[in-house]
């Protein structure tokens, strides 16, 4: 017998469902009531991070609240942006949709303003970070600190301007002390990032630092086994209007605050960049090249 379900228990169960799509599990089972038991009440499987890597992306299979097909999806629902062209708009209406975000705790612990995102919204290459710091809390934009300098030097490496790519963090508040992001903070935040990049359809994506790269990846691996290689990405929970954009490509490199602490990896770091720099077909002025 089908029941309705709350507006809240929908809300949550869309966001688990999120959260097991960004872990890379797809395939779900039915879980049969217990007889006797409340239908709120049955458990819930939890994958522990050192569990992901050992699951095969299509062949994992978690349990659920007993909810219909219909339901699950209706609780994904469609998007504001959804069906509008112009990406600077469709940014517009997420930035909308998010608001003054409450929908975690950085917003009672001190953040000054929500740091969404910047660049040109018709890129090929899109750089992500971890979160904002002091001074990008400050100035609402990602990446303006000595981290952002040496960022901006790292894309003129490229061959690229600062204005032609796009640059985000996976949370958009400026965590207290600049402390690493909560596991929960960062699902909190994904699925609007999610959707900034379904709508920006980037070619190529790179991920700044093991926070960003874990979090995009759904991989708790060290830094060295991350690097050096592409992924192909999905964003999960959240679709382009564009049906021949699927996915783009990801590289994992070095965050540059990491790099300013330890200056010996810029090579290592320039590395990853000509690799990025090969797949998009860039060539570096001379003074990069030399």
């Amino acid at each position: 017998m089908s029941r309705t379900l709350s507006p809240d228990l929908r809300r949550a169960l869309g966001e688990r469902i999120r959260y097991y799509r960004e872990l890379g599990i797809y395939d779900f089972y039915r879980r049969e009531p217990i007889p006797g038991a409340q239908a709120e009440s049955a458990p819930v499987a939890f994958i522990q991070p050192e569990q992901r890597e050992e699951m095969s992306p299509r062949k994992a299979a978690v349990a659920v609240p007993v909810v219909s097909k219909e339901s699950m999806f209706e609780v994904i629902g469609s998007k504001p942006e959804y069906g509008v062209a112009d990406p600077v708009k469709a940014l517009k209406m997420i930035r909308a949709d998010l608001g003054d975000c409450t929908r975690c705790r950085l917003h009672q612990q001190g953040r000054k303003q929500i740091v969404f995102g910047v660049g040109n919204p018709k890129t090929d290459l899109m750089f992500i970070g971890e979160a904002p710091g002091a001074d990008e809390d400050q100035q609402g934009e990602p990446f303006v600190g000595r981290a952002g300098q040496l960022l901006n030097n790292m894309i003129k490496a490229m061959g690229l301007e600062r204005e032609q790519v796009y640059i985000a963090n996976i949370i958009k508040c400026r965590p207290p002390n600049n402390r690493t992001p909560e596991r929960d903070e960062c699902e909190t935040c994904s699925p609007f990032l999610m959707r900034q990049i379904a709508v920006i359809q980037p070619k190529v994506i790179v991920a700044l630092g093991a926070v960003a790269a874990k979090s995009l990846l759904a991989i708790n691996d060290s830094m060295a086994n991350l690097r050096g290689r592409w992924y192909d990405f999905r964003p999960a929970g959240a679709r382009s209007n564009d049906p021949s954009w699927t996915s783009a490509k990801l590289a994992v490199t070095y965050h540059p605050a990491f790099l300013l602490r330890d200056p010996r990896q810029k090579k290592e770091a320039w590395k990853d960049l000509q690799m990025v720099m090969q797949e998009l077909g860039l060539t570096p002025p001379a003074k990069a090249a030399e």
